[in-house]
């Protein structure tokens, strides 16, 4: 499916450019049927690679992910995807918007994918899906002399056909079965139902090439992913914690603060720095477009570990200036510098003084997005020069993170098990819109308030109503209308 081309260390798959943002840490343990960022599992026995699409920042699946995947697959293929008693993971891949991979028993059982012009989520099954649950629609039945070719990614031609769900419309995604039950692969139908099961020759389904892997079913629980990790997790937290004391000495004399969202990267380094350095004050800046569980995890937060909270209010400069700019997009990104850096950039010339600087431990991870991967661990923010940045957990992957506040048991954004895995501004044109729709259906108050803004400031400009409808406003700014 996939070709790799080295380039400047870094690898390129597939269409939608996906990218080595450093080495796949993710195994899995047979014998504790539990996911392992190491070679060996800390029970003994040696992991097997995971084949998950790079950058491969699988995160743990949450009730509330497990049963939205399972509807989702339930719907189109009336089937279960994800069993109660197994530990799933979630990885996200490029894609035009968002698609994540479903990880079951060390296996990628199948994904799901958010189509924006349909508005509405794709199922997109593995054949190790079918070990899990069978199909009861949306399924094709081929004869087992077309099995082999199929299996191989040859194309289910119509001589190889026996029958087609009645359920089938042409660019379906359907899996095809023998009559004894076996998958021999998943692909998308070029033809209606009616028309498949008519059909003497031709193409009846494009089958879809796959990179194989192993579905090893067995019950295990988060205490026992943790455990599995224990020497993973020991050693990510001392690594962190040389890299604190091998670049601290100088800035020892300068304040100091943990940069924190209410997301999880900012929680781990928070844990960790009070964990491998000292207790520092947290600082927190108020855009004004934060999730109300936001205000509650720091709130939680600072409760919790009884910390000095720094917070930093923008007060309405976003409105302002929105009103000038318009919506922000994801090429012209103004609403960080107006809510976020000008604030902290005056906060710190108000409390140290002209010449005053500010040292902040930053929850930046090089798994996160390529240019993060290219960033230094050691840096001066471009727009505040007063402030020295610390990137602790930078080479940690996402299971990283969750498994560390997992173990240390501490208070993290309840949004996470709601499916919403980037916390910040609910509007961040840097979302994906299939995460914009959980978003609508958690807080409709706030993307009603959204909306009626955008409205109101397209009205006054002349701008077309489908330009916000279409989504076109996360890509396109103001001055591309």
């Amino acid at each position: 499916m996939y070709k790799a081309v080295c380039r400047d260390k870094t690898y390129k798959l597939g269409d939608m450019g996906g990218l080595y943002h450093g080495k796949i840490l993710l195994h899995w343990c047979d014998s504790c049927h539990t996911p392992v960022l190491a070679d060996h599992c800390a029970c003994g026995e040696n992991t097997r690679a995971v084949p998950v699409t790079p950058p491969g920042d699988a995160r743990p699946a949450f009730p509330d992910d497990i049963e939205f995947v399972n509807q989702v697959y339930e719907e189109r293929f009336g089937m279960q995807i994800i069993p109660d008693d197994q530990i799933a993971l979630l990885n996200k891949v490029p894609d035009h918007d968002r698609m994540e991979e479903i990880i079951v028993g060390g296996a990628i059982v199948g994904a799901i994918r958010y189509l924006p012009a349909r508005k509405r989520w794709e199922a997109l099954p593995r054949p190790d899906a079918v070990l899990i649950d069978k199909p009861e629609k949306r399924s094709i039945i081929i004869d087992d002399g077309a099995f082999q070719s199929v299996r191989d990614g040859r194309s289910l031609l119509a001589p190889g056909l026996i029958s087609c769900d009645c359920s089938v419309r042409e660019g379906d995604e359907v899996i095809m079965m023998t009559q004894a039950g076996d998958c021999a692969g998943v692909g998308r139908a070029r033809v209606d139902a009616e028309e498949a099961n008519l059909m003497e020759r031709g193409q009846v389904v494009k089958t879809r090439k796959n990179i194989s892997s192993k579905y090893t079913p067995g019950k295990a629980t988060w205490d026992d992913v943790i455990k599995a990790n224990e020497k993973v997790l020991a050693k990510a937290e001392a690594a962190s914690g040389k890299f604190i004391a091998d670049n601290i000495s100088p800035y020892k004399h300068l304040p100091m603060s943990v940069s924190y969202s209410g997301g999880k990267d900012s929680l781990a380094t928070l844990l960790v720095v009070m964990n491998t350095y000292r207790k520092l004050p947290i600082l927190y800046i108020d855009t004004g477009l934060e999730f109300s569980s936001t205000e509650d995890n720091v709130r939680d937060v600072q409760e919790r570990y009884d910390l000095e909270c720094v917070r930093i209010e923008s007060g309405d400069e976003f409105w302002r200036d929105f009103q000038v700019n318009g919506p922000p997009a994801r090429n012209n990104r103004w609403c960080c510098k107006t809510a976020k850096l000008e604030p902290l950039r005056r906060h710190i010339i108000e409390k140290y003084g002209e010449n005053g600087e500010l040292v902040s431990f930053i929850g930046q991870r090089k798994y996160e997005s390529f240019s993060r991967m290219k960033n230094p661990r050691v840096w001066r923010n471009s727009y505040v020069q007063n402030q020295v940045c610390l990137a602790p957990i930078h080479t940690w992957t996402a299971l990283h993170v969750w498994l560390y506040i997992f173990r240390e048991k501490a208070p993290f954004n309840i949004l996470y098990k709601h499916g919403v895995d980037r916390m910040g501004c609910y509007m961040c044109p840097a979302s994906d819109a299939g995460v914009f729709e959980k978003i609508k259906t958690i807080h409709p108050e706030l993307w009603q308030e959204w909306e009626k803004a955008v409205t109101e400031w397209m009205d006054n400009n002349g701008v077309p109503e489908s330009w916000f409808e279409s989504g076109e406003w996360k890509t396109q700014g103001y001055q591309s209308v």
